[in-house]
């Protein structure tokens, strides 16, 4: 209590004190008419407990770390930068990264005397006074380069607070603001060298539009770090901040130049640099200077790469590691500096934006969508998601431009999926072997299947089904029914291990919905691809085939770090070996086979490339084709996503057919992704995968190769919709009964 009577008068004392400074500021800048300031001085000791309680710089957060700063999204070699993400574009970089003439010429240009006054700089308002009123010159302010420093501090703490109000006011023309910033830039100066303080000034300073912090600015304007910037570069960039919407050299390149050269001159009249060097200096053409580099913001900018983006920003989005709530994620994601690290493939990206655009081209007549979805077997990690449309926020339906990324599901920015047709018929392969019986066992088919003779089959009646170009093969193999995508065949597998087996399999694989959510509700028609499903997870259940049995979440983040350095924790890829790697490579096996013997043959990759394939079409809405080697399993489908259920028929892509099947654009899409992909990317062959287990593939009794094939004599019969909807029902009669009738195929 003793030492109060003494502290109270030194705090009034030096409160009148700068409220004295500031009214020689408030002269010489002709902000506020003398007749006003009385009632400030009058009242100075009456303001003092006021003003002191608040304006202290401990209460004031100058942790460069906690500035706004921009978020940088990289692909998986760690230096691609796919995105940037921010509400203030900046780069935080300590100040022995920012070169010696950048350092000076911010000094000479704002405040000569920085390394000299303790935060405020009566010299300094005398001077603009003179300037101003004495010597008829432009108008100037006393406000040292410590209050600039403090006054940026305000307005973004406000701005991060979501204050509009303190914002206003921590830039208002007022005495109280004035003395505000002069306190708090004094008590600064006792707790920061002024290392610390120029270093925090050249961080948050804003130097042009959207750009803040120096580093940005020689990013920006001279496409190179600060520590690089040379003299004229650092006099230019000290010289926007005066002005940063007018004194921008690509805005006003003829103001820019001439505030240039002022600060050139300041700098050899307050001696940082001699008289001959900036001479030389102020001679060259400010445009000789510039190498511009833009530094565009979000998804919206990452070229062919926008739509990964968009799904791995939905991952942090969806994650509470990284907040509580979505709104605490997307500012985390936009003022958090983060360091985002991908799976995403370059060379898988630049092939997969290629080819979807080579086989069918974003403005084609037809409207059609070509999506397709890449990801690395037996680590979950996505390495390309591509279709042929323009990522726009703002896109609306009708036009090439969406936000919609059809190759996901929806939690991630996609729809509802699509039915998938005959590229599930691996699936019932291998839920079929795993259950004990052999690929070569002959089945008696049927184009009329009693719903009571299906085990798990909900609902009743009979389920009508036939193959491509209708009839059916009987008796039929499993393997063979996979080679020529026989429908009929599949029915009788599932009579034998029953839908719910079938299920438990796909997921087991790594199916689900497009809405995220399991198979329940067991209809017939399942086996023959009427599930939706998103591309993504169609890639990944072949993936598992590929991984030698090994099933992954999809994964699009390997590490996340913020500008403090910590590590937050990404998704899990929970690999895992979820069938064994008999069943895969039998799986495989009969994949190969398709190509080299079945439907698929156009599939074949390059060199003898031992390749894996399966295509599908469902009822002509979606066309498929999905295949893999070990090193990559992608998903390729051409759909009409924004009318759901209607047909692909007629010209696409300059082409004219009656009937269009996944082996027509679907095929040579993926074909042109994997040849591109795995020449690009050096990716070597790998011929010994995919080898069956004898035991799954031993002969069994009967004739497996006399078949007969007779054409259904009625019409076929469905209200199925197969479309990006997400509905897979049925529908129709059959001699009174409920059914199903199921003419999706493989061709």
């Amino acid at each position: 209590m003793g030492t109060m009577p003494e502290k109270k008068p030194k705090t009034a004392r030096r409160v009148f004190t700068l409220i004295l400074a500031y009214i020689m500021f408030c002269v010489a800048g002709g902000v506020v008419a003398s007749g006003f300031l009385l009632p400030a001085v009058m009242g100075a000791n009456a303001m003092t407990k006021s003003l002191t309680s608040s304006l202290k710089a401990e209460d004031i957060d100058f942790d460069l770390a906690d500035l706004p700063q921009q978020s940088r999204m990289y692909a998986s070699d760690g230096t691609t930068v796919l995105a940037t993400f921010y509400e203030q574009n900046r780069i935080i970089v300590p100040l022995k990264n920012i070169s010696d003439y950048m350092q000076k010429a911010v000094v000479a240009r704002e405040d000569h005397r920085f390394w000299d006054h303790s935060g405020i700089d009566p010299q300094g308002i005398a001077r603009a006074f003179v300037q101003t009123y004495v010597k008829k010159g432009d108008t100037q302010g006393g406000s040292t380069l410590t209050q600039q420093y403090v006054k940026n501090i305000l307005i973004d703490q406000a701005l991060e607070d979501n204050d509009p109000i303190e914002a206003y006011h921590a830039q208002e023309e007022t005495i109280a603001r004035k003395l505000r910033e002069m306190l708090i830039s004094v008590e600064l100066e006792k707790k920061y060298s002024k290392q610390e303080i120029l270093q925090g000034y050249l961080n948050i300073a804003q130097f042009g539009k959207n750009v803040y912090g120096v580093e940005t600015a020689a990013q920006h304007y001279f496409s190179k770090s600060a520590s690089e910037l040379n003299l004229v570069e650092s006099a230019t960039i000290a010289a926007i901040t005066k002005n940063p919407a007018n004194f921008d050299p690509t805005v006003n390149p003829t103001e820019s130049e001439k505030q240039r050269n002022i600060t050139l001159d300041l700098m050899s009249q307050w001696g940082f640099v001699d008289k001959s060097e900036t001479d030389a200096a102020k001679k060259i053409p400010i445009a000789d200077t510039l190498h511009v580099q833009d530094v565009s913001v979000g998804c919206q900018a990452a070229g062919n790469a926008a739509y990964f983006c968009d799904y791995a920003i939905r991952q942090i989005e969806n994650s509470k590691v990284f907040g509580e709530t979505l709104k605490e994620r997307r500012q985390l994601i936009k003022q958090g500096g983060l360091n985002i690290y991908t799976t995403l493939d370059v060379n898988a990206q630049n092939s997969a934006w290629t080819a979807v655009r080579d086989n069918l081209p974003e403005d084609d007549p037809s409207g059609y969508e070509n999506i397709l979805a890449a990801i690395r077997p037996g680590t979950g990690e996505v390495l390309a998601l591509a279709q042929n449309r323009t990522y726009d926020v703002n896109g609306a339906p009708g036009t090439t431009r969406t936000s919609v990324n059809y190759a996901v599901d929806y939690k991630d920015g996609g729809g509802s999926g699509f039915q998938v047709g005959s590229t599930w018929k691996p699936i019932n392969f291998a839920a079929w072997i795993n259950a004990g019986n052999s690929a070569n066992e002959p089945l008696a088919t049927s184009m009329h299947y009693s719903y009571r003779t299906i085990p798990d089959a909900d609902g009743g009646g009979v389920f009508d089904v036939q193959n491509s170009g209708g009839g059916t093969v009987n008796p039929e193999t499993p393997l063979q029914a996979l080679n020529q995508s026989h429908n009929t065949t599949q029915v009788s597998m599932a009579q034998r291990i029953g839908l719910k087996s079938v299920a438990d399999m796909a997921k087991t694989m790594g199916y689900h919905r497009a809405d995220g959510t399991d198979i329940t509700k067991y209809n017939p028609s399942m086996v023959i691809g009427t599930e939706p499903s998103s591309p993504l997870t169609m890639a990944n259940v072949y993936a598992t085939i590929a991984g030698n049995g090994v099933a992954c979440t999809p994964i699009a983040l390997t590490k996340v770090t913020d500008s403090a350095g910590k590590n937050y924790k990404v998704p899990s890829a929970d690999c895992h070996q979820a069938i064994s790697s008999e069943v895969a490579q039998t799986t495989a096996y009969a994949m190969n086979l398709n190509v080299t013997q079945g439907v698929a043959k156009d599939a074949q990759l390059s060199n003898g490339r031992k390749t894996f394939a399966k295509t599908g079409t469902s009822e002509q809405t979606q066309l498929a084709t999905s295949g893999f080697v070990p090193q990559v399993a992608a998903f390729a489908l051409i759909t009409n996503a924004e009318n759901s259920g209607v047909s692909l028929k007629g010209t696409i892509n300059g082409v004219y057919r009656s009937s269009w099947y996944g082996a027509d654009i679907a095929l040579p899409t993926w074909k042109e992704f994997m040849e591109n992909y795995l020449n690009s990317a050096n990716i070597p062959q790998n011929n010994d995968y995919g080898n069956p287990d004898p035991n799954m593939i031993r002969a069994s009794g009967g004739s497996s190769s006399s078949t007969t094939k007779k054409k259904s004599s009625s019409s076929t019969r469905s209200n199925s919709t197969n479309s990006n909807s997400g509905t897979s029902g049925t529908g129709g009669t059959t001699s009174g009964t409920t059914g199903t009738t199921g003419t999706t195929d493989g061709q």
